[in-house]
């Protein structure tokens, strides 16, 4: 079975490795500042939306994560 990035040309792939893993750095930045946002409104105000904001996007960065590696396996495999 061909992997979804295997219609990508190699430099296409570097590039949207590069695009993916600044996406996920900023990402993770913005869910840790969640976090640390989430613990204060919960000592201050209790359970709130707040409280469960960064549960709804870590999926989304493990996703990401996966993304990545699925473009490093297929660079690896081009070489």
């Amino acid at each position: 079975m061909a992997s979804e990035f295997s219609t990508y040309t190699k430099e296409e792939l570097l590039t949207k490795l590069k695009k993916q893993k600044n996406y996920f750095i900023i990402k993770m930045i913005v869910i840790l500042l969640m976090v640390v946002f989430a613990v204060f409104s919960t000592v201050n105000n209790g359970l709130s939306f707040h409280t469960f904001l960064p549960l709804f996007f870590i999926p989304m960065s493990l996703f990401m994560h996966f993304d990545i590696k699925n473009i490093k396996k297929e660079l690896a495999l081009r070489k």
